[in-house]
């Protein structure tokens, strides 16, 4: 069984889904990724969940990122709710649900727990970069709903830290102040982030997020 971490490439896969067949990597393109696993089909809470992604696809889509769910129930099963996650949450399903009735992908990623349920996968979330490399993973109980805001505050601090020097504090969200990496000297702060910079402590320095 694959024990993954951060840094490490996103295992590939070709898997049927609820819009056909895709290999992994070639559907995530250039695109970040989430990929979330659910216990079974026809769960309240996943229900739930399934219904908020779908609701915030704009959200998604404007940080370049594709989100996929997974069960290990079959395509046909994975129709039928669907239907019912459109009806009950008043929304439209457009993003892949994954088939995984062999449990190869759950198996990849580690998503079985035989400690919390030897056929049933837990509530993981994986959040994959451009680069196809896992940047994040939260594990969550079957009986925990996720917060999806939070997945997406996490996005935007992975984006806005990936390729700026900078580190986002306690409690962030878009927009607040980040904290400037301490491989930056006070010096240079500067040149790299001229809308001005506080020094709290040496090790401590603050500006305001860059545009």
């Amino acid at each position: 069984m694959a024990v993954l971490r951060l840094g490490d490439i996103a295992p590939d896969f070709t898997a049927k889904t609820s819009q056909g067949d895709i290999n992994f990597h070639e559907w995530l393109g250039d695109s970040w990724g989430v990929l979330f696993s659910h216990p079974a089909d026809y769960t309240p809470v996943c229900t739930t969940e399934l219904g908020t992604v779908a609701k915030y696809s704009d959200q998604f889509k404007k940080r370049n990122v594709k989100v996929a769910a997974l069960s290990v129930d079959g395509v046909d099963s994975h129709m039928g709710w669907i239907s019912d996650i459109n009806e009950t949450q008043d929304t439209t399903v457009n993003f892949p649900i994954i088939a995984d009735e062999d449990r190869k992908v759950s198996d990849l990623y580690d998503m079985i727990h035989p400690n919390a349920d030897n056929t049933l996968t837990v509530r993981s979330v994986f959040i994959i970069g451009d680069d196809k490399k896992i940047k994040l993973i939260i594990v969550y109980p079957a009986s925990t709903g996720r917060n999806f805001d939070e997945i997406i505050r996490v996005i935007d601090s992975l984006q806005l830290t990936a390729y700026r020097k900078l580190a986002t504090p306690a409690n962030w969200k878009h927009g607040d102040d980040c904290v400037v990496s301490p491989s930056v000297k006070t010096e240079d702060i500067p040149e790299l982030f001229p809308k001005g910079h506080k020094v709290i402590k040496p090790y401590l320095r603050t500006t305001p997020m860059p545009d």
